[in-house]
């Protein structure tokens, strides 16, 4: 029997996604005399799984097979029934194995939903799977909040490069990994170790740069490995939750070196979007959901993909386990408290107060009477926020912007909607509010 699925089905039940997702999704068991080879990709994740996993997986291994006898190797099993080698792959034998960089497959280009919000990165990341390592988009850096798409086109990204290219090396790290690896290889005073492994890569990609933030030693490795890509033309993908200027406790040496190749915003998709969304992940399950619902979905939930994902899940279990059709009437009874939940946390008072601490004024001050231009135009961003984030009526939003008429509230939807249009720096501003409250 294979432990290994079992047991790594417990230790996602215990350890943070990011650990999972980077360490050990890419490890395939082989049940061999009596106990259990694990392969690693790549000797970076071999010596990670042993320094911090190796002990938990034996005593799971313990626990489900009656035999704690685990072992590591960089490679993969044999295939077919080639017969077991007596020792185990080293890394210079595990050269010709193809090198798989903990890049999730699923994430591709085709199963990626572009939209007006997210077209530029797309093409982004296109180009540099298609000519990695090309100054005009290296680094490429995908910025933008939770649950965006970011990963998924770095990993579809990733994808391409093999694809194109199947003995390409690419290497993928949360910026945690990066800095627990670091940290580890300190420990044990295998830092050249660690910098070898960069060297013979194609491309890196590294998820959440914002993590970095505060870890001089960490940023300053990750600097040197930086250099080193660079000069060398390896592509280097790179992803945060906000554009790196604008985040504390980076180097400024780095937040210049994220500067030199193409830094692109994802935002929140569009109600077009978030509709073809929804009915690409319910086709991803299997499920027929129809235009209705899509739509309903979309309208009510405005914040990112991963949300959406989660209606999605919670609609298609419903009706799984109840034995019903998805249509419109089942889909409001199903995620009424999801959309009740969602609107508690987007109230009209909080998007008052993010945008008076967005252009520094008093709140008191933003809703009050004086009609100054540099009060006026929050205030109208505020009351067009109101109206796309939240379900209240333009009297209620009036009401709540000290008792003005519903006309006014009218007006400044339309004023704002005509200058993002015309106005560079005041879309920006309702895309960084936009994004900030939508976190």
């Amino acid at each position: 029997m294979d432990v290994w699925p079992t047991c790594l089905q417990r230790l996602e039940s215990e350890l943070p996604q990011e650990d999972v997702r980077t360490w050990l999704k890419p490890l395939q068991g082989d049940p061999r005399d009596g106990g259990l080879v694990l392969y690693a990709p790549n000797a970076l994740v071999r010596e990670e799984v042993q320094l911090r996993f190796l002990p938990r997986i034996r005593e799971l291994v313990q626990h489900f097979a009656g035999n704690a006898d685990v072992t590591l190797a960089v490679g993969s099993p044999p295939r077919g029934n080639a017969p077991a080698t007596t020792s185990l792959a080293t890394e210079s034998q595990a050269s010709a194995e193809p090198f798989h960089g903990n890049v999730e497959t699923h994430y591709t280009f085709e199963n990626f939903v572009e939209g007006r919000s997210n077209q530029l990165a797309r093409a982004a990341a296109w180009h540099a799977a298609h000519k990695p390592g090309e100054r005009a988009h290296n680094p490429l850096l995908l910025y933008g909040g939770t649950g965006l798409g970011k990963t998924h086109l770095m990993f579809a990204a990733g994808n391409e490069m093999r694809r194109l290219n199947p003995s390409a090396r690419v290497l993928y790290l949360h910026s945690n990994g990066f800095y627990n690896a670091f940290f580890r290889a300190l420990q044990e005073k295998s830092a050249d170790r660690f910098k070898r492994q960069f060297q013979q890569i194609d491309a890196l990609l590294i998820d959440d740069i914002q993590f970095f933030a505060g870890k001089d030693r960490t940023q300053e490795e990750f600097f040197h490995t930086f250099n080193a890509l660079f000069d060398g033309k390896q592509q280097i993908i790179l992803t945060c939750d906000r554009y790196p200027r604008e985040v504390d406790g980076l180097e400024p040496r780095l937040k210049s070196r994220l500067g030199w190749g193409l830094s692109v915003a994802i935002d929140p998709p569009d109600f077009e979007t978030r509709a073809q969304i929804v009915l690409s992940k319910a086709r991803e399950r299997g499920v027929s959901v129809p235009d209705d619902v899509a739509q309903l979905i979309a309208k009510k939930m405005r914040s990112n993909v991963r949300e959406l994902e989660g209606a999605i899940n919670k609609l298609t279990a419903q009706a799984g386990f109840l034995g019903r059709p998805v249509n419109l009437e089942f889909a409001q009874e199903t995620l009424r408290d999801l959309w009740r939940a969602q609107q508690q946390a987007i109230s009209i008072a909080n998007i008052q107060k993010a945008v008076a601490d967005y252009y520094g004024l008093q709140l008191k001050e933003m809703l009050g009477k004086k009609r100054t231009r540099s009060l006026a135009r929050p205030r109208q961003v505020a009351m067009a926020l109101a109206k796309e984030l939240t379900e209240h009526s333009l009297p209620e939003i009036g009401d709540a912007f000290d008792g003005r008429d519903h006309t006014t509230v009218l007006h400044a939807c339309r004023q704002i909607r005509q200058l993002k249009e015309h106005d560079g720096k005041l879309h920006e501003d309702w895309e960084k509010l936009l994004r900030k409250l939508s976190e």
